[in-house]
């Protein structure tokens, strides 16, 4: 195949991706355990982005902006996960079980 018949593949999160087992298969930054719903939600508790790479030296920069913008393209789907793993989802959820008493 030459160079100008290859097909150029566009990466739109080159940082995230859902892995199988971990994190419940939640997005991910590549190649750890942090979720992107966890750098949303330390975001919204006005954490900054320096701050983050401060706590986890691991990560940089630009893959905390990447989980951020993943964040925007699919809102719906991180809000989702952001509720369910609030403390009120799972009492509601487990309500009535015998070991919740």
């Amino acid at each position: 195949m030459s160079v100008a018949t290859k097909k150029k593949t566009q990466l739109k999160h080159p940082y995230i991706e859902k892995k199988e087992g971990v994190c419940g298969g939640e997005p991910i930054i590549i190649g750890t355990r942090i979720s992107v719903s966890l750098i949303v939600e330390m975001e919204r508790v006005g954490h900054s982005v320096d701050e983050m790479v401060t706590m986890y030296p691991h990560i940089n920069h630009a893959q905390i902006y990447d989980a951020l913008s993943y964040y925007f393209d699919h809102k719906k789907e991180i809000d989702k996960i952001i509720d369910e793993n609030k403390e009120e989802h799972w009492k509601e959820k487990t309500k009535g079980e015998s070991w919740r008493k």
